[in-house]
């Protein structure tokens, strides 16, 4: 009989500990997909370019930001859970209409600059590979209106991890470039402040780990999935996993392109995946160069465009009123379903009309920085007002992300000012 209750008292916190673990898979989507979307094809060209000219000063950058991108979302999961409303939603019903529709206006340019750099990255990957834009873009857009229209939010959400493990091939790349770990050591040690291209690429990384959309889609997914206040705790460990896997990636990319690009030539032009790409495979031969950095790629610009598609559709909605579930069938909720697919061939349509993408990317993404204050002023407002006492956002936490949401909105606009002297 000893023996029998010194089993069951082992048992009992295996069981516990279990059932956590089982509550979290069931919970793990959300944080972790607009993690994924967070190191978009333009994120990867960034941490490449931080690599190149500046090898691996930048690396411990990469790791600081892993708790701020995770407090600002655990913001957007919190409202979620505790109100049941997205985002667009909450702003209507507490700051009123005129707001929700400024707000959403600035979502939709912000989904539209994004889809537009995300296409050109999918397009310059069938590149690589000798296949037409047209093919490629095309592919994928029809791909994902078919998951759309025929689907659920689970199974997006599936397909969207899926796409994201894809970047994973990041950390593959590194491992091949064989960094030196005495160099990085030393490196890290060298933070040259003094430098204003240093500055730059500092701020263009804090200005990155947020975009609007984020917001939006982290929200109303933890909604459309069915998600409640007694998920919290799951659903910010799903968030503070995401938040590690983006910059890990990050690092990834960093990491290879410092020990091969940024030692070798460093300064070397990577504005482009092909840049990127062709610059790598010197080093590290075709497969890394080109198969391995074209899947990161590929994956990290769908998963993307999964993220940014939904969020306008589901922000739109928000504010206007109209049906906004994936649980629905397009004939219950067609608006959802037309904006879905409205954005999706706007954003492919662009890139594939031969403008040029590089004027445009500097536009909007002027625009989109403007913007980020509006939408993080309003996720914090909506954090600190529109939650009962228990959830809501004060104390010193409170200042904390409150500055965090102010330099990461002047970071962004500083990163996307300074590029208009080069334009």
């Amino acid at each position: 009989m000893k023996n029998k209750h010194v089993t069951d008292d082992r048992e009992g916190p295996k069981k516990s500990r279990n059932k956590l673990f089982l509550k979290f898979l069931l919970t793990l989507g959300p944080g972790l997909v607009v993690m994924f979307a967070d190191t978009d094809a333009g994120s990867i060209i960034t941490a490449a370019q931080s690599g190149a000219v500046w090898g691996y000063k930048l690396l411990l950058l990469q790791v600081v930001l892993i708790p701020i991108v995770y407090m600002v979302q655990e913001l957007a999961v919190r409202l979620g859970l505790v109100t049941g409303k997205g985002h667009g939603e909450l702003i209507r019903e507490h700051f009123g209409k005129g707001w929700a529709w400024v707000s959403v206006s600035t979502l939709v340019i912000a989904c539209l600059g994004a889809l537009v750099t995300e296409f050109a990255g999918i397009a310059g990957v069938g590149l690589l590979f000798g296949i037409s834009p047209w093919i490629s873009v095309g592919a994928i857009v029809t791909f994902l209106l078919i998951i759309a229209w025929t689907g659920s939010y689970r199974k997006i959400e599936r397909v969207a991890i899926l796409f994201g493990c894809f970047e994973l091939a990041f950390a593959i790349v590194a491992l091949m470039s064989h960094p030196d770990t005495g160099q990085i050591m030393n490196e890290l040690a060298q933070i040259p402040w003094h430098q204003s291209g240093y500055i730059y690429l500092v701020v263009a990384n804090v200005g990155a780990v947020i975009m609007p959309w984020m917001i939006f889609y982290h929200q109303s997914a933890v909604v459309d999935k069915g998600l409640d206040i007694e998920d919290m705790k799951a659903s910010r460990r799903d968030t503070a996993f995401g938040a590690v896997i983006t910059q890990l990636v990050m690092i990834a990319v960093l990491v290879a392109v410092a020990a091969t690009i940024g030692k070798f030539h460093p300064g070397a032009s990577l504005g482009t995946v092909q840049q990127v790409s062709s610059a790598l495979t010197p080093f590290l031969g075709k497969t890394a160069g080109i198969m391995l950095f074209s899947l990161g790629m590929l994956g990290a610009a769908v998963v993307a465009v999964i993220v940014v598609s939904l969020a306008t559709a589901w922000g739109v909605g928000e504010v206007s009123g109209y049906k906004r579930s994936l649980e629905h069938e397009p004939q219950e909720a067609p608006w959802f379903y037309l904006v879905y697919t409205g954005i999706l061939i706007l954003g492919a349509a662009l890139v594939l009309s031969g403008i040029n993408l590089v004027n445009l990317s500097i536009a909007v993404q002027v625009l989109n920085a403007m913007l980020l204050p509006i939408v993080l002023g309003f996720l914090y407002l909506l954090a600190a007002r529109a939650l009962p006492g228990r959830y809501r956002l004060k104390g010193t936490y409170s200042w904390v992300v409150g500055a965090l949401v102010v330099v990461s909105s002047v970071f962004g606009v500083i990163a996307a000012i300074i590029p208009i002297y080069n334009w």
